[in-house]
This record gives C-alpha cells, structure tokens and sequence, in this order.
C-alpha cells in the first residue's frame, strides 16, 4: 500500500458496502416485526432470480473488491475525487435512511402483490420515484471514485441494469393497485433523478 491513503480508500468502500447491506437486512427485520410476514426477501420467479444474482454480484463486488483488487489496476486519482466519492456514499446512505423513515412499513425488496396498500409520495419520493435506486447508485458511485477500477465501472453499471429492470417491473405493478394516482406521479417524477 503507498501514502496516498489506499489502504484507507479500500476499508472505506468495503466498510460502506458492509453497512449499507447490512442496513438493509435491519430495516428487513424491522418491517417484518411490523407487517408480521417478511418483506419479500424470496425471488419469486426465474426473472427474479436472475435479478438477484446481478445484486449478488454488484453487493459481493462492492464489498470484497477492495480486498483482491491490485494496485496497479486502480487509476490514480486526486483528493478532490476522493472527498467527492466519500461524500457520495455518506450522502447515499443518510438519504436512504431518509427513504427508511418516509415508506415505514410500506417499504417492500419485491413486490408485494397482496401488500401494497399506500402509495408513498412523501420525502424523497415525492421528487424521485426510485430514490432508494438512486442513491445506491450514488454511493456507488462514490465508490468508484475512492477505488476506481474496470470492475468498480461495471458493478456500476450492473446495478444501473438491474434497478432499471426492477423499477420498471415495481412500476407496471403500482400502475394496477393505484392506476391514475400513479400515473400521475410518474408524470410529475423522474426514475432516478429529481425532475427539472
């Protein structure tokens, strides 16, 4: 390891992926002791299996690429894109603590065909439709910019593909339980990003 904190770059993006999953499986159990079932935590089709294994890839890869990734694979980078980066995942997971608190027991990993009973439009989700995504993506990419690597670039780009696909299918399925309510909120909102 050098003295431009490589060490120190790597502990944090494995620590961020550690507790950011780790967070998930606590607000999993936390919303299972409130609705008294678990919060679809089995894919349920061979779709959602594919599905799951790219999530498996991108949480494994964010976590344990700092470990086996060689230096000489990393791309130098400044102080700036390092403090951007950190930034970012301190940024991403407060906001999806902010995500946490605005869906209470709504907050579902797949779809919920029989639960879904409130449409949440408030906190972040009254800008972004997909914020929890959003800002998973956002602390990865933060990741990147602490250990920027080929293989940071494509967990990045899978979990884009697989929110993307996992957004589409949670929206065709509020469209059902919720029809123009929905509809309207779709118009009104972004995927991923606040609309202008």
């Amino acid at each position: 390891m050098d003295l431009d904190g490589e060490l120190c770059r790597r502990i944090l993006v494995s620590s961020s992926g550690i507790i950011y999953w780790g967070g998930v499986l606590i607000q999993a159990r936390r919303v299972r002791k409130k609705i008294g079932r678990t919060p679809n935590l089995k894919p349920q089709n061979a779709r959602e299996r594919l599905l799951w294994l790219g999530w498996t890839i991108v949480v494994l890869g964010w976590i344990a690429q700092p470990v086996w990734a060689k230096s000489a694979d990393l791309v130098l980078m400044g102080p700036i894109a390092w403090g951007t980066g950190l930034a970012l995942i301190v940024g991403g997971y407060l906001a999806t603590l902010w995500c946490y608190a605005a869906m209470g027991a709504a907050w579902r990993i797949g779809i919920d065909q029989g639960g879904t009973t409130e449409l949440v439009k408030s906190g972040p989700y009254r800008s972004i439709r997909h914020p929890i995504y959003a800002f998973q993506m956002m602390m990865l990419i933060g990741a990147t910019l602490l250990l920027p690597t080929f293989f940071s670039l494509f967990i990045l780009l899978l979990h884009f593909i697989c929110a993307s696909i996992k957004a589409g299918e949670e929206e065709q399925h509020l469209l059902r339980v919720f029809g123009e309510s929905y509809r309207q909120h779709m118009e009104r909102t972004w995927r991923f990003l606040p609309k202008p």
